[in-house]
């Protein structure tokens, strides 16, 4: 007998965990380690899925107790047992149930009926059929003779053609087959989401630093050596062009590669360079295709006959059988980090699978992440670096920055300061392209003064304080609370308010400030259909417009030749979001949107408008200096006790009933407050060092305290914020917390989400 260890597609504490069920002999070698089954469940035997993730041959329980797998899923999809074993690390490193794991694991969710085509063919050779063709009576048998004169012309016809415009009955087509005179063939075709007509793509030379940098990285393959690589090279330097010859590499070496890219508007220009060069090897996973269309991908990947999967976050998990490398580029963007349970990254998830699997990760970014380049310092992750435009004739933009503190002096109330205006209009006269960026990234009502552009900040942390309904301003930190002040705290200033505005906002200003110019808007909306990306940037590739108004989507990865002026309107935006790295998001951010200014023959000119021109992290940017801007920010890091020095967990608890979460959070919080106190009892600090050598002080607990948005849909939330140098610590807090909650949700109400820095 052979048994699978199962677990139920049924949410609830008590179901976490793996069930066993005898395999009949009628299925014996269908069902295997990633099916989908169905099983019966409970007293009632009630008929229910169930994900395998084990099987044995023996059984750990009472025999006579295990019930039969009914059978495999109609619709279930199977999925590598590698990515199983990759749900269970998930489960226990990010903490949620196995089901939530394995679900995430699985970015196609059930089989979708195929598309098959037939087509008619002649199964005797063309003499023997015109033989047969004589013996025919023109009266008696048109449709036969009709059928078989155009097979002779043609050679093989599309079933549809020949009951549709030829008028031949299935019957006739029926006696024929049986007749061996002809055969009908059944093919299946995938749906392909790529609709790029394919071109010879030619591998680009590479310049001396793109040719050291994938050197290293093959010459450490050629070796055995896989590990992670932080791939920091300037806008427009040619990373795109090491990943391409990495990537030929693998192909040549029998290997499959994953790009993860963070935002879907990445994928039209970035499948197109990667097509041109590798054909229909290359496919995309993502989230605005159809079922249909993202079932096939995953059975063509699973049969090998595809080897470069190109998409967001859920493309990592591809179910490739010979994977060898994954690439995340713009390895810095928070969408990388999953907001659904398990909360995982997608870099610490990479880098495991690549573990199990014994390929290598690239890291690329212009700006890489204070974690990454963090993990340089210290070893984890070998650093490759690209410090020069790859066009020879382009350099980095000239970058200036407006004070809007002086435009409000001047009278100009506009988005567009006279600097950016002037600008703007010599492009038009010049039949050159601009692109305004509005930097809205972390937006979350904060509250500034317009006269000195101060924005209101908890004096017990480095975050802008978040304006709350009644006037209430809070931090999201450390719980501190205060009411909104009448006049500016720092100039006296009667101008304080809330800050905001929007594209559609914008456009309409640049619209009657330059009527003859042909705009257009790239933003949630516009993008909300299927395609809706690919036509406004394939609009904006071929001229057909001026200038393009955006948020964030619009200054990644992109590459518009004729794009010579970039206008970053509100650069404060994102600085003054409530979050512990708001400046390093605002230093991307900025530097990639200028990143899109001069990437080809044409001088680039950036305008930075700000009311914080001296903060360290618009300066930088405006230098594109971010060596110093890293060591700058590190400092407040090293200095608050944040990541990537720190690591830190924030534990979410959610309610309909507020008083059940706000007894949950501080159970919680007692919980911690005694393993902080057995930590300073037992000893622990001597087995864990900080980032000098010295033993590490005890976790850090911060709450519990009402969350960011402390109620959604009814739902009240309460948060804790444990911190520690270790993140293995953390960890074991987690699985400490994960035994009490477990009571806590199935009592009262209560669910939670566990959310640890990589």
């Amino acid at each position: 007998m052979r048994y699978a260890g199962v677990v139920v597609d049924i949410s609830g504490g008590k179901l976490d965990r793996i069930f066993t069920y005898r395999i009949p002999d009628e299925l014996e070698g269908q069902v295997e380690v990633g099916s989908q089954v169905e099983a019966p469940f409970g007293k009632g035997n009630r008929r229910i899925t169930a994900f395998v993730v084990e099987i044995t041959d023996t059984c750990a329980c009472d025999a006579a107790q295990v019930k039969d797998i009914l059978g495999l899923s109609p619709r279930g999809v199977a999925v590598e047992s590698h990515l199983i074993q990759l749900a269970w690390w998930m489960k226990e490193e990010y903490g949620s149930s196995m089901l939530q794991a394995l679900k995430t694991v699985m970015p196609v969710k059930r089989t979708v009926a195929p598309v098959r085509y037939r087509h008619i063919r002649l199964q005797i050779d063309e003499a023997e059929a015109q033989s047969f063709a004589k013996k025919l009576s023109p009266a008696r048998n048109a449709a036969q003779l009709r059928l078989l004169e155009a097979l002779l012309a043609d050679g093989r016809l599309p079933y549809e053609t020949a009951t549709g415009r030829l008028h031949i009955g299935a019957s006739t087509i029926r006696s024929l087959r049986e007749k061996g005179i002809i055969e009908v063939e059944e093919e299946t075709a995938y749906r392909n989401p790529v609709r790029i007509k394919a071109s010879e793509g030619k591998a680009v030379e590479l310049n001396e630093e793109q040719r050291r940098a994938a050197e290293t990285i093959l010459r450490d393959d050629a070796e055995g050596i896989h590990g992670a690589y932080l791939l920091y090279g300037v806008t427009g330097s040619g990373k795109t062009e090491v990943y391409m010859e990495l990537i030929d590499h693998m192909l040549r070496t029998g290997r499959q590669v994953i790009v993860l890219i963070p935002e879907i508007a990445l994928t039209y220009q970035t499948v197109m360079r990667f097509y041109r060069r590798f054909g229909d090897k290359v496919s995309i996973l993502h989230s605005r295709m159809s079922e249909g269309e993202r079932y096939d991908q995953f059975v063509r990947a699973k049969k090998g006959e595809i080897q470069i999967m190109v998409g967001p976050r859920s493309a990592l998990f591809t179910p490739f059988t010979h994977l060898g490398l994954i690439i995340i580029d713009e390895e810095q963007e928070s969408s990388y980090k999953s907001e659904l349970s398990p909360r995982y990254h997608a870099v610490g998830v990479a880098e495991k699978r690549a573990s199990m699997t014994g390929a290598s990760v690239v890291l690329g970014s212009a700006t890489p992440s204070l974690d990454s380049f963090y993990r340089c310092q210290d070893g984890r992750y070998k650093l490759l670096t690209l410090s020069r435009r790859a066009v020879k004739e382009a350099s980095l933009p000239s970058v200036e920055i407006v004070d809007l503190r002086e435009e409000l002096v001047k009278g100009n109330k506009s988005i567009i300061s006279l600097r950016l205006a002037n600008l703007l209009e010599e492009r038009l006269n010049r039949g050159e392209q601009s692109i305004l960026f509005l930097n809205r990234r972390g937006f979350s009502g904060f509250v500034s003064c317009r006269s000195c552009g101060e924005a209101l900040k908890c004096p017990h942390c480095d975050v802008s304080l978040t304006l709350h309904r009644g006037g209430r301003l809070v931090c999201h930190y450390c719980g501190f609370e205060t009411g909104l002040p009448r006049v500016c705290p720092s100039c006296g200033s009667r101008y304080i308010a809330g800050f905001g505005i929007g594209t559609q906002k914008v456009e309409a200003m640049v619209a009657e400030q330059f009527p003859q110019a042909r705009i257009l808007r790239m933003d949630a909306d516009t993008t909300a259909r299927k395609g809706g990306h690919e036509a406004i940037l394939s609009a904006f590739a071929d001229r057909k417009a001026d200038i393009l108004i955006g948020t964030q989507m619009i200054v990644k990865g992109h590459d518009f030749p004729q794009v010579t002026l970039v206008g970053i309107l509100a650069a404060d935006l994102s600085l003054r979001s409530p979050s512990y790295d708001a400046a390093e998001k605002t230093f991307q951010l900025l530097t990639q949107a200028a990143g899109r200014a001069g990437r080809d023959r044409l001088p680039g000119q950036v305008v930075i408008q700000t009311y914080s021109p001296e903060h360290y992290s618009i300066r930088l940017a405006a230098a594109q200096d971010y060596d110093s801007f890293y060591g700058e920010e590190l400092a407040y890091r090293q200095m608050l006790h944040y990541p990537p020095v720190y690591a830190m967990m924030t534990v979410l608890l959610s309610s309909k009933d507020e008083q059940a979460a706000e007894r949950a959070a501080r159970a919680c919080g007692n919980l911690v407050e005694r393993y902080i106190e057995r930590w300073k009892e037992s000893g622990a600090p001597e087995r864990f060092k900080d980032n000098t050598g010295m033993a590490a002080k005890e976790p850090e607990l911060i709450g519990p305290c009402d969350a960011a948005v402390s109620k959604i849909n009814d739902i009240y939330r309460k948060t804790l914020y444990i911190r520690h140098v270790d993140r293995r610590v953390l960890v074991t807090i987690k699985d400490g917390l994960e035994s009490l909650t477990a009571w806590r949700e199935e009592k009262a109400g209560v669910s939670v989400q566990y959310d640890i820095s990589r």
